[in-house]
This record gives C-alpha cells, sequence and structure tokens, in this order.
C-alpha cells in the first residue's frame, strides 16, 4: 500500500518493513518488539512506534475507489487475505505499543 503513496517515499525500507512487521505482529497479537528484532532490524520499537501509527491509519482510512490492485492482489487465499484484515482501533493500537 506505501508503494501507491508518496508520503512513505521518504522513509528508509528497513525502517518501513520493520514497522509493517511491528504493525503485523501488534494486529495478530504474535507479540512485540523482541531484543532479537531489535538487534538484527537496528531499530527499538519506539523508533517504529509513529510509523506503524501512520500505517495503521492508512489501513484505515485509504480511498476504496482507485488504485485496488495492490488490494484485490492481497485479498487473495495464495497471500492469507491480509488485505482483508480489519485495522487496529487506533486506541488500541496505542496501548499495545506502549506495552512493547
Amino acid at each position: 500500500m506505501t508503494l501507491q503513496e508518496y508520503d512513505y517515499a521518504r522513509e528508509s525500507p528497513s525502517k518501513l518493513a520493520a514497522s509493517c512487521l511491528l504493525l503485523a505482529l501488534t494486529m495478530k497479537n504474535l507479540g512485540g518488539w523482541t531484543p532479537t528484532l531489535e538487534y538484527y532490524s537496528g531499530y527499538s520499537a519506539q523508533d517504529l512506534h509513529p510509523l506503524v501509527k501512520r500505517l495503521n491509519f492508512l489501513l484505515t482510512y485509504q480511498p476504496r475507489d482507485k488504485l485496488n490492485t495492490v488490494r484485490s492482489k492481497y485479498s487473495h487465499r495464495v497471500f492469507f487475505e491480509v488485505a482483508k484484515l480489519t485495522p487496529m482501533d487506533m486506541l488500541k493500537l496505542e496501548k499495545a505499543l506502549t506495552s512493547c
């Protein structure tokens, strides 16, 4: 989704990938940002919090009428229908991020 948004072009690819992973872990209740993830990514959870919130906002308030190719691709069973996942409530996300 971020490939279609100019605002995310200035983010480093590694930070964007790490933030997406942290958001996915949080959305699926699979744990938080571990010391191993911090070591290999080079980012602490606190470094990623602002971008994770922006990513969740992008998922929540994305335009539905244009650029649907990515959404339709990742709505397929082959990709585990990840595009159909419900974004997190911003308050719940904030609470989950402060605990990790």
